[in-house]
């Protein structure tokens, strides 16, 4: 019964939003979370960089 209730849910879902929002929502978040790793990366690298050249003193 869950998985029947689940299904229907992600039916409706789907039928309530056209295809432009879809993928317009799909690529919102994708944008935000490229946008995070990428900040997440170069901190990453800035504070490994300055470990490693401090450490030489």
């Amino acid at each position: 019964m869950k998985s029947y209730l689940n299904l229907l849910i992600i039916l409706l879902l789907t039928l309530s939003l056209t295809s432009c929002d879809f993928i317009g929502s799909v690529f919102k978040g994708g944008v935000y979370v490229g946008a995070i790793m990428v900040v997440v990366v170069i901190v990453a690298v800035v504070w490994l960089f300055a470990k490693f050249m401090g450490g030489k003193r």
